[in-house]
């Protein structure tokens, strides 16, 4: 069971997801659970590597006070026993005193290094879990509390967005959990969080927690994972934008891989890949709606939940660059080129299209992004390999979803005549050729619009079984 930031931000919340951990722990059913940060301590301590770079230091001890005050005050409400509640409190303030000195010593410094980021990142997950843990026995429920360092998650030296070493990951988890389950105790482990080789703490990227859990879930053959989060499951839609938007009960690894960036449930696509191969299923589960059953993320789903389109997705704060010259048709490289310039500027690409004729290639690219990747190019290539550069810096990226497209003819005219009949204008395609996912750039103020019609045209607001 996984636990994300909004689960864990309040005492009654904490003691909610230990009960939920007790209902689900019996006799031959163990239970190894991952906490996340409480909500928006991640993002507080990527504000404060801000503060540290311009030497900041009464940011600094603000942070520091408030995420003392935050983590104490859950921990006094969520633990009822003396003696657990001090032990908890004294956990607490000795991990704050412990970030206080990092950022201390960051500071002098004066840089921020990826290496010392990721164990500054740490520290969200490191405040949280302990308080699940003391929660849990708390309301008698024996249980042990871990980094995932201390869990055995063996990751490259790749900081900021490290990958499980699968193997022997698997063989330190079960060595280090097998124990403590045996024994009929709950595993608490961090998310987020691993260590190199060389027992440096790493970071698993955002959307880690849920990373973490299938990573533990595949080493010791797990036979469900649950996340659990605050919303029922993977939509139809995003509800913000489609009123009639409907969860879906069930979709293929395959699918919720095409849909992990564009949903309501933001998940990590990397956190599919532990399971794919164990075929352990993933059930996405509402930690305030426990009467929901939720999503589940399976690799095969039953037939009657097979439908030719699952989801219309929106990506919004997107930006279209279109870069064009004559001196790029039939040129061998000129592709790599243009994206190694942008890659070694660490600009992200999200989706690509080129005409037939090689005179221009289309880019979206998230608009934070934008000015870097206009700059990049203009210095790096412009008047040598291409001629122009086009900008359109306010677009949004339409994905429709579903296995059941694969094969079938007239799903893009039915896409794309949905789109028309609203006199929506399609600014670029692209498709791949596993036709799981079909995407199109339209205005940004054409977005909701494009998601209702289409959401309207494959009938995805009827209530499903």
């Amino acid at each position: 069971m996984k636990f994300g930031g909004t689960a864990v931000d309040s005492p009654d919340k904490v003691r909610h997801v230990a009960q939920l951990i007790k209902s689900s722990h019996k006799p031959g059913n163990d239970v190894v659970c991952v906490v996340s940060a409480v909500r928006g301590m991640t993002d507080g301590l990527l504000s404060i590597a801000d503060s540290v770079r311009r030497g900041d230091r009464t940011s600094i001890e603000d942070f520091v006070k408030k995420s003392l005050k935050i983590h104490t005050d859950i921990a006094s409400g969520a633990i009822s026993d003396k003696k657990l509640r001090e032990d908890a409190l004294a956990d607490v303030r000795k991990t704050i005193g412990e970030l206080k000195d990092v950022l201390g010593g960051i500071v002098l410094l004066g840089e921020v290094t990826p290496k010392s980021l990721d164990y500054l990142m740490s520290f969200g997950e490191r405040l949280s879990t302990p308080i699940v843990a003391y929660a849990l026995r708390d309301i008698g429920v024996d249980s042990e509390y871990l980094t995932g360092k201390e869990a055995g998650i063996v990751t490259d030296s790749n900081f900021g967005e490290a990958r499980p070493l699968m193997d022997t990951t698997k063989l330190r988890v079960n060595h280090r959990l097998g124990p403590i389950t045996k024994r009929g105790a709950v595993p608490v482990i961090t998310g987020f969080i691993g260590a190199d080789q060389h027992g440096n703490t790493t970071t698993i990227g955002r959307g880690g927690s849920d990373y973490t859990a299938t990573i533990v879930a595949a080493s010791v053959g797990a036979s469900e994972v649950w996340l659990w989060s605050d919303v029922d499951g993977l939509m139809t839609a995003d509800p913000k934008i489609v009123k009639s938007a409907q969860v879906l009960k069930e979709v293929s690894f395959a699918e919720a891989m095409e849909m992990a960036l564009f949903g309501a449930k933001y998940m990590h696509p990397r956190a599919l890949e532990p399971v794919m191969d164990t075929k352990i299923p993933i059930r996405i589960r509402n930690t305030f709606n426990v009467k929901h059953p939720g999503t589940v993320i399976t690799q095969n789903p039953s037939r009657d939940s097979q439908k030719i389109v699952k989801s219309v997705s929106a990506i919004r704060h997107t930006a279209l660059v279109d870069v064009s010259g004559g001196g790029m048709v039939g040129a061998p490289g000129t592709a790599a080129k243009i994206f190694d310039t942008l890659a070694r500027n660490r600009v992200n690409i999200m989706m690509i299209s080129q005409s037939p004729s090689e005179s221009s290639i289309s880019m979206v690219l998230r608009k934070s992004d934008l000015d870097k990747a206009t700059t990049t190019l203009e210095l790096n290539l412009l008047g040598k390999v291409i001629k122009q550069v086009n900008v359109s810096d306010d677009v949004a990226v339409i994905a429709v979803v579903g296995s059941g497209m694969r094969g079938i003819k007239g799903v893009a005219a039915k896409v794309f005549g949905a789109v028309a009949k609203r006199s929506i204008n399609v600014i670029m395609i692209a498709q791949g050729s596993s036709e799981l996912n079909l995407a199109f750039v339209v205005n940004d103020s054409d977005c909701e619009r494009a998601v209702n019609a289409l959401h309207e045209e494959f009938g995805l607001g009827k209530a499903r079984k």
